[in-house]
């Protein structure tokens, strides 16, 4: 009898277990079809932490909106969004691993790329494999997208539609400038725009009389600016990341050199740059993909260029600059080509992104046949009294371009 007893208990056991199995899944089931889950690798410590704290803010913001909202549109529902990080370290090969963990392990149905052109590049490997339509909101480089690939997307328009405004603006302004030098950070991004830079110098019939690579992770760059010094360059432009380009700046400082005009890229476009190099940044240029000054009215969920940097104000208690822009503009993509698909599934969702023709608060946004925006005039600018004036294009205009000794 106490056998049976304990086989008919362990059956009843076993069946409530079972139960309580399947009522768990049906729950979990469910929690899953109420949210669709964004991967997002990133550098949030080491050398690129700066740049990664902003694209974290671009997508939070995105996602914050979307959730008050109720979530996104999905055929006759509306789903909430979750973003899932992963810090990479600054480290290119990490940034592979986490991607393919955030497709296999966290069953994310979309995907941002890692930052900057080299990791989005080694990252997009991952993605193809899988089929999961990503969008890189900080890759330029035409090497990113020569692959043939068929789900990555990105919302900057190539380097030289930054480097060969600049040049115009230069030759047009300061027909004297004639030597130009170039130090580049050896790095996907900021080596292959140092290379558009030469093309464009030397196309406007300037001389590039330097041109010289530091590697990643420099800490110290007298040498070579040393070397170039002796030069006696018109034109010094240098490429690299924030952390690179406050060094740069600083060590010119040190070092008295002067030109009449000094650009860098990417680093002005951010505050953090003018605040770490005070005066010194004062007639700066740079460009990028956004700028608040655009005046853009968007069908996207921040609507125009002036609600988002109202919203981005209320949320950070800061101006939004294009790497903040980038990522939200990214996430408000991923959200119209969902609702105009009325599914998550990841076939139809590529197939809207890549048809995609839309006004949005960062710009129209059109992907050419290799995934990468087309339809984009990034602005050109400069630091005047502090903050960034755009220069170029004529549409959002601020101020004039300034020769200055730096």
């Amino acid at each position: 009898m106490l056998g049976l007893y304990l086989r008919s208990h362990s059956a009843r056991m076993l069946s409530m277990f079972a139960c309580a199995v399947v009522s768990t899944l049906a729950v979990t089931t469910a929690h899953a079809q109420e949210v669709i889950r964004f991967g997002a690798p990133l550098p949030l410590t080491g050398a690129l932490a700066p740049e990664a704290l902003k694209q974290q803010q671009g997508y939070d913001l995105w996602a914050d909106q979307v959730n008050k909202a109720g979530g996104i549109k999905v055929g006759g529902k509306k789903m909430k969004v979750e973003i899932v990080y992963t810090d990479y370290q600054s480290n290119t090969p990490r940034a592979v691993q986490t991607a393919e963990k955030l497709i296999t392990q966290e069953k994310v149905h979309f995907l941002f790329s890692p930052f900057g052109s080299g990791a989005a590049k080694a990252a997009s490997t991952v993605s193809e494999k899988y089929g999961v339509p990503t969008i890189a909101s900080t890759a330029s480089s035409a090497q990113v997208y020569d692959q043939g690939y068929k789900f990555l997307f990105g919302t900057f328009t190539p380097n030289d539609t930054l480097t060969v405004p600049l040049a115009q603006i230069v030759k047009q302004k300061a027909p004297g400038v004639r030597r130009v030098a170039i130090l580049a950070r050896n790095d996907l991004f900021p080596l292959a725009i140092a290379q558009e830079m030469e093309k464009a110098a030397k196309q406007h019939g300037m001389d590039v009389v330097f041109f010289e690579k530091y590697a990643i992770n420099t800490l110290d760059h007298s040498s070579a600016l040393s070397q170039m010094k002796a030069q006696s360059p018109h034109w010094i432009f240098a490429t690299g990341y924030i952390n690179d380009l406050v060094l740069i700046k600083k060590q010119m400082g040190d070092q008295k050199m002067e030109a009449p005009v000094v650009t860098m890229i990417a680093g002005p476009a951010y505050q953090e740059f003018i605040t770490a190099t005070g005066k010194s940044s004062e007639n700066i240029s740079s460009a990028a993909w956004w700028h608040t000054a655009a005046r853009y009215k968007g069908q996207d969920i921040f609507g125009s260029t002036e609600n988002y940097t109202k919203l981005f104000r209320e949320k950070y208690k800061a101006d939004p600059d294009y790497a903040q822009a980038s990522a939200s503009v990214s996430g408000a993509l991923f959200q119209m080509a969902i609702e105009k698909a009325g599914s998550i599934d990841r076939n139809k969702v590529r197939d809207e992104l890549a048809r995609m023709n839309v006004q949005t608060f960062w710009g129209p946004v059109k992907f050419g046949p290799n995934g990468q925006i087309t339809s984009l005039v990034p602005p050109v600018f400069q630091i005047q009294n502090g903050k960034t004036v755009v220069v170029h294009p004529a549409a959002i205009k601020q101020g004039e371009f300034k020769l200055g000794v730096n």
